[in-house]
């Protein structure tokens, strides 16, 4: 099965950012940073737009073309900016949860690996579309082109893990949140 994949640009950051918001929509660790489901969506898609727009700039942004499924990646091959005005825009993004989204943020930082990689970022796949192979083709299709580097992630799900699994991630020691949310750190040798 051929796949059509783009490189997103500037442009695309608010529709990638709802994406990624609604196909994280039932995570545990969603309903954990945003107890109150009122502005969820809004408040996640605002958060996710901080990292889109950064990986457009200094990262890669792929886009199944006539299917809402994005990868975000981040080369960490070399040092590399932190997004422009991160505390004052996730503040501004998540306003009253700020804590939580700062565990989320340590608790990522605590566990990344030193040695250079690509890290995935962002695997999400609009619910009405998964099942159907656009996670696997997108994960190839950057794979193809790592040369040698190794890849890095964050299952935030069993089925996320296993998929990566097929795709020849081995796990690492999971970590936990403050409710006991787990994510599963994953590496994928050169």
């Amino acid at each position: 099965m051929s796949v059509p994949i783009r490189r997103a640009g500037e442009q695309d950051a608010e529709t990638v950012a709802e994406l990624i918001a609604t196909a994280f929509a039932g995570l545990k660790v969603v309903r954990y940073l945003l107890p109150e489901p009122e502005r969820r969506q809004e408040i996640m898609a605002a958060n996710f737009r901080i990292l889109v727009e950064h990986a457009v700039e200094h990262g890669a942004v792929d886009l199944v073309t006539d299917a809402p499924a994005v990868a975000v990646w981040f080369p960490r091959t070399a040092p590399a900016p932190e997004p422009r005005d991160y505390d004052r825009r996730l503040e501004e993004a998540v306003g009253g949860a700020i804590g939580r989204f700062r565990e989320l943020d340590e608790q990522f930082e605590k566990h990344h690996p030193e040695a250079p990689h690509h890290h995935l970022a962002f695997l999400a796949v609009h619910p009405d579309h998964q099942s159907r192979g656009l996670g696997s083709a997108l994960l190839a299709h950057h794979h193809a082109v790592l040369e040698g580097v190794p890849a890095y992630l964050e299952a935030s799900s069993p089925r996320a893990r296993d998929l990566y699994l097929r795709h020849g991630y081995a796990e690492r020691e999971p970590f936990a949140m403050g409710d006991g949310t787990l994510f599963w750190p994953m590496w994928r040798a050169s």
